[in-house]
C-alpha cells in the first residue's frame, strides 16, 4: 500500500472551473471530512450561482507568482493541479500551451515549496506515454514515458512528468501522487476525442483497431478524494478494465465504421491544414493508429480503487446521457 500521512486540513484546486475542477470541487465541498478550507483557483472569476458555501473562489493565473502568497494566506498543505490546455482554441498556439502546461506546473512547485504545502495531486494523462507502434500491448507504470513532440498536450505531459521526477529527488519534502488517466468520459464531456463520436459515421484507420481505454469521469473524482482524504503517494494508471475498438464504437453507435487507408488520411489531413481549413495535421494519424491502453492493475491493488465502470460500461454511459440530452 501507499505511504500515508496525517489527513490534510486545507486544499487548494487549481483549474476549479474546468471539465474536472468544478466536480472536484463539489465532491470535495459534499465530503469534506478533516478539510477545513477548500480554496477553487482558476484564471476565470466564478459565475453567478457558482459559489459554493465553505468554498473559497480565488482568481489567479497559475503562471503567476500571486499564487504563492494564495497558498501561504490560506494555509494550503495541498495542492490538487488540474490547471492544463486540453483541448486548444483554433487561435490557441504552442508558445501559451506550454507556458501553461509546463511553465505554469512549474510555478505551481515552486509556490507549493515557498508556501510550505506538503502534497500535490496532479492529473497527467496516459498520452505522456505517447503514441507509438511499438508500445507494450499493456502500459505500465514503470513503462518510458515518450511523449510526442508533434502533440502538444502529449509532449507536455511527458515534460512535466520529467519535472516531477526531478522534484521528487530534490524536494521529498512535497510529496506527489500522480495520475495517469485514458480517455475521460462522462455526463458533459466535450473535447477532441468526443468530437471524433459526433459525426454521421465513425473513422478508423485500415489495419489498425484502435482500441480504447475509458475512465468515467465520476472515477478519476473518486479517486482524487479518496488520495485527498487518505494521504495515498506513488503515480497510478486510470482506465477501467477492457478497451473498445473503433469498430465496436460505432456498433454500439448505429453508425458506419469506415476503415480509410492511413496514406489517404495523412495525405487530406495535410491538404486540409495547409488550406487552413483544419487546425489539425497528418501527425493526427498516429493519435488513433497507436492508441496507448493502460493496465490498472496498480490502481486497483496498490492504491486500493477499483473503477465503478469498465471501458465499455464508460461509453455506454456516455451514449445515454447524449440521447437523454443532458
Amino acid at each position: 500500500m501507499p505511504d500515508k500521512i496525517d489527513v490534510v486540513k486545507s486544499v487548494l484546486i487549481t483549474g476549479a472551473r474546468g471539465y474536472l475542477g468544478r466536480q472536484v470541487v463539489n465532491a470535495l465541498a459534499r465530503d469534506p471530512r478533516g478539510v477545513q478550507t477548500v480554496v477553487a483557483a482558476d484564471i476565470r472569476p466564478p459565475r453567478d450561482g457558482e459559489q459554493l458555501p465553505g468554498v473559497t473562489h480565488v482568481t489567479v493565473d497559475i503562471r503567476s507568482h500571486e499564487l504563492s502568497s494564495v497558498l501561504k494566506e490560506s494555509g494550503t498543505e495541498l495542492v490538487v493541479h488540474l490547471a492544463a490546455v486540453v483541448t486548444p482554441g483554433k487561435k490557441s498556439d504552442r508558445e501559451f500551451e506550454y507556458s501553461v502546461d509546463v511553465l505554469g506546473t512549474r510555478n505551481v512547485l515552486e509556490s507549493c515549496l515557498a508556501a510550505g504545502v506538503r502534497r500535490l495531486i496532479y492529473t497527467s494523462s496516459g498520452a505522456a506515454y505517447g503514441y507509438y507502434a511499438d508500445n507494450p500491448e499493456w502500459l505500465d507504470e514503470t513503462d518510458k514515458l515518450r511523449g510526442n513532440v508533434e502533440f502538444a498536450y502529449s509532449d507536455h505531459k511527458r515534460q512535466v512528468e520529467e519535472m516531477l521526477a526531478q522534484w521528487r529527488n530534490e524536494h521529498p519534502e512535497l510529496e506527489q501522487l500522480i495520475f495517469r488517466p485514458g480517455t475521460i468520459l462522462g455526463d458533459t464531456a466535450s473535447n477532441q476525442i468526443t468530437a471524433l463520436f459526433e459525426k454521421p459515421y465513425v473513422l478508423g484507420l485500415r489495419g489498425s483497431a484502435s482500441p480504447f481505454v475509458f475512465i468515467w469521469d465520476q472515477d478519476v473524482v473518486a479517486a482524487i478524494i479518496k488520495g485527498i482524504h487518505e494521504g495515498d503517494c506513488g503515480i497510478y494508471n486510470m482506465a477501467g478494465d477492457g478497451t473498445l475498438a473503433m469498430r465496436e464504437i460505432a456498433a454500439l453507435m448505429s453508425k458506419p465504421y469506415i476503415p480509410f487507408p492511413v496514406s489517404l488520411i495523412t495525405a487530406a489531413l495535410w491538404l486540409l491544414k495547409r488550406l487552413g481549413l483544419t487546425q489539425y495535421g497528418p501527425e493526427q494519424v498516429n493519435f488513433l493508429r497507436h492508441r496507448p491502453v493502460l493496465s490498472n492493475r496498480r490502481l486497483k491493488e496498490e492504491f486500493g480503487y477499483t473503477p465503478q465502470k469498465t471501458s465499455r460500461e464508460v461509453f455506454e454511459h456516455y451514449l445515454r446521457t447524449r440521447k437523454s440530452g443532458r
